[in-house]
């Protein structure tokens, strides 16, 4: 070693932030396993670099011993006290046994060791720098496609964006920018792994934090979200403002601020509600665009019954149930839907069917019953 080696070593500390005294130890360990190589030896031996000047030195290390088995570990005690009397057994013993040409080898063992270290180093910071970005929105450069998965350029890093985590209708083209979330970092022996997710709810969630600068600085609160990635998904939010409006503030002037979270976002629908503590009235909301004409909570089964009127019917379902179950998921309630008219039917029949129960039930009733009933009428209208 020389005194440029121990500089680079130095700007390296500097520039890399890796300390000194880590490069010095793995340098020193991967020696060991040099010399142990090239000089075919199974010895006990520790090497030393010097901090200042970069003199290495190779020492065995013998144990002494009563009776020598292994000459390459072990030294006897009677030959260990002709060195110094006060050794004992299992003292350790330290020769030097630093080789002529051992120079060259170290060189590049230690350069070899210095490069591997830079590139942990390098990929530690990147997973440092991405871990802390989990369940968090970027942006990155479309780079190609790999078995229908989408390998994205983050700058610093590569990220997969999986089949599965893009959006239906998706056409990626190489080199154009998109956002996405991401919803893991992994730590691999070639580096992070960072997945990515356009499908996933909080990558809408990020977008108006984004779009909206209530949300951002906390006036608007995101209560929650319900998502059917590239169809349609319902955001309910609330305002710890009474003067600020949580939805007007979503929507934007001219609807700007979410239609541009709807390009964002290949032209999938979002409705926005507002959030209400009061169970009836959030799940009334969440069905909108519908009107609702009463919902009754059956808190044991988490169900709600909502009656709607007739033409809004199909309105409050939704294509396929759809707006049905995204209220749902927004809510947290089962929701069953009924029409006026058919809510109407069912009081009418509950209602027969009760006075033909209770006409069955006179009817049943013997004669001296009905009479004795009926003087306690009488008495009770005298009384």
């Amino acid at each position: 070693m020389n005194e440029e080696f121990l500089a680079a070593l130095a700007a390296i500390e500097q520039e890399k932030g890796i300390k000194k005294e880590i490069l010095f130890e793995a340098i020193e360990a991967a020696l060991v396993s040099a010399y142990k190589r090239n000089f075919n030896t199974a010895a006990n031996v520790r090497v030393h670099l010097d901090r200042e000047t970069g003199n290495i030195k190779v020492y065995t290390r013998l144990t002494v011993v009563e009776e020598v088995l292994q000459p390459q570990l072990e030294i006897s005690l009677a030959e260990a006290r002709e060195i110094d009397p006060a050794y004992q057994p299992n003292d350790v013993i330290e020769r030097e046994v630093t080789p002529k040409n051992f120079g060259r080898i170290a060189a590049q063992t230690a350069k070899q060791v210095v490069i591997q270290r830079i590139r942990e180093a390098e990929r530690e910071l990147v997973f440092d720098e991405y871990i802390d970005r989990e369940e968090d929105i970027i942006t990155g450069i479309v780079q190609r496609s790999e078995q229908k998965n989408i390998i994205v350029d983050l700058g610093k890093a590569e990220a997969l964006l999986l089949a599965t985590e893009q959006m239906p209708g998706d056409d990626y083209r190489q080199g154009e920018r998109i956002k996405a979330y991401i919803t893991e970092v992994r730590k691999t022996t070639k580096g992070p792994q960072i997945f990515l997710s356009r499908t996933h709810p909080g990558l809408l969630k990020r977008l108006f934090e984004l779009e909206v600068p209530e949300i951002y600085d906390g006036t608007v609160e995101i209560k929650s979200v319900a998502r059917e990635a590239g169809y349609r998904s319902k955001l309910a939010v609330w305002s710890k403002n009474k003067d600020v409006d949580p939805v007007g503030a979503c929507v934007g002037p001219k609807g700007a601020r979410v239609q541009a979270i709807v390009n964002e976002l290949r032209g999938e629908k979002i409705d926005i509600v507002k959030w209400d503590e009061d169970p009836q009235v959030f799940v009334a909301n969440a069905l909108s665009p519908s009107k609702v004409v009463s919902v009754e909570l059956h808190p044991e089964q988490k169900l709600a019954s909502v009656i709607v009127p007739d033409y809004q019917l199909s309105l409050a379902i939704g294509k396929e149930g759809q707006n049905a179950r995204l209220a749902a998921k927004l809510t947290g309630w089962k929701i069953d839907i009924t029409s006026e008219s058919r809510a109407a039917e069912k009081l009418a029949s509950s209602q027969a069917t009760k006075s033909e129960v209770r006409a069955q039930e006179v009817a049943e009733t013997p004669a001296d019953d009905v009479m004795e009933a009926g003087r306690r009428d009488e008495d009770n209208e005298k009384a």
